[in-house]
């Protein structure tokens, strides 16, 4: 099979932890023509969607791990899947690239994610689709809505709608001498909307990112646990990653949301789980699979590759 992978520039991947490094080295030991090219590089020319593509041969060597065989302009239909990695943030640039994949889509191509989910889906909001999952949950911009929020439940969690790796997430106490400060700059004095959520305590235990594939929960989740005097699991903001059975709360929600991410063309999906809440539904590049690999020996990309030498389409 000939695989692409759109992603952020190859020099600037961590290979030693990068989920789509990951999966290239699965296609590449299985035999497959891996490609790879940036958002930049997509091109519609008579209506055909193609890009400017680097052939890759890959090496387990993590400070060389790709060179580049030879480059070419290939229609995405000449692939047998194109997998969507750009990372947040889900600026102009990227939905004009999703626009692109989905006319892509339209010519035959088979494109994962595809890019109408990766439009409809934002990372935080996409969990109003499953109410009976999460915790009390508010999206604003008004700052009074905010506070009343924050009286009303006493400990709050604020983010924004565009963040990753726990960049600007703040817990926020009803008592915090920082509260009117941090609403107004987390909301820009009432511009930008905001995700508040009361606080979870179970964090201590763990966020955990479930990774699904074609709506088919693996058996290990990566809880990522704050480091000391922390609130954020995020492995970007210091927490310690340790990978664990998925429990009885984590397979029902698993479970029920699988079918629909599925549906909804949602192939490779990162469920994150506090204690027994559903937070965040990521579809843009999940992590955490080398870690869990590296844990249990479980390979999720396998369960990718596994998917795309049985089915030709999605």
């Amino acid at each position: 099979m000939k695989i692409a992978f759109i992603v952020d520039p190859l020099a600037g991947l961590k290979a030693f932890k990068d989920s789509s490094v990951f999966m290239m080295r699965e296609a590449a030991q299985r035999g497959h023509e891996v490609f790879a090219f940036e958002i930049k590089h997509l091109e519609m020319r008579q209506s055909l969607v193609s890009a400017r593509v680097s052939s890759l041969l890959l090496s387990a060597d993590n400070h060389a791990w790709y060179s580049i065989k030879h480059q070419a302009q290939m229609a995405l239909t000449d692939f047998d899947a194109v997998l969507m990695r750009k990372d947040p943030p889900v600026d102009q640039a990227y939905l004009y690239s999703t626009l692109l994949l989905s006319m892509a889509e339209s010519q035959g191509a088979c494109i994962i994610n595809r890019g109408s989910a990766l439009r409809d889906y934002n990372e935080k909001l996409a969990i109003a689709k499953f109410p009976q999952f999460t915790s009390p949950t508010l999206v604003t911009p008004d700052m009074q809505s905010v506070q009343a929020f924050v009286d009303e439940h006493q400990d709050v969690i604020i983010k924004k709608l565009d963040g990753m790796g726990g960049t600007s997430i703040f817990r926020v106490r009803a008592d915090d001498v920082n509260r009117n400060a941090i609403v107004e700059v987390q909301t820009i004095e009432g511009l930008s909307a905001v995700m508040v959520q009361r606080y979870i305590p179970a964090i201590s235990q763990g966020d955990k990112r479930v990774l699904l594939i074609d709506g088919k929960p693996a058996p290990f989740s990566l809880a990522r646990i704050p480091k000391a005097g922390e609130t954020r699991g995020n492995l970007a903001a210091g927490g310690k990653g340790v990978a664990q059975p998925l429990t009885q709360r984590d397979h029902e929600i698993a479970e029920a949301l699988g079918p629909s991410l599925k549906a909804d063309g949602l192939v490779i999906v990162g469920l994150d789980i506090i204690g027994d809440y559903l937070t965040e539904v990521n579809v843009t590049s999940p992590t955490c699979m080398v870690e869990i690999f590296e844990q249990t020996g479980f390979n999720v990309a396998g369960m990718l590759m596994d998917l795309l030498e049985q089915r030709s389409s999605f």
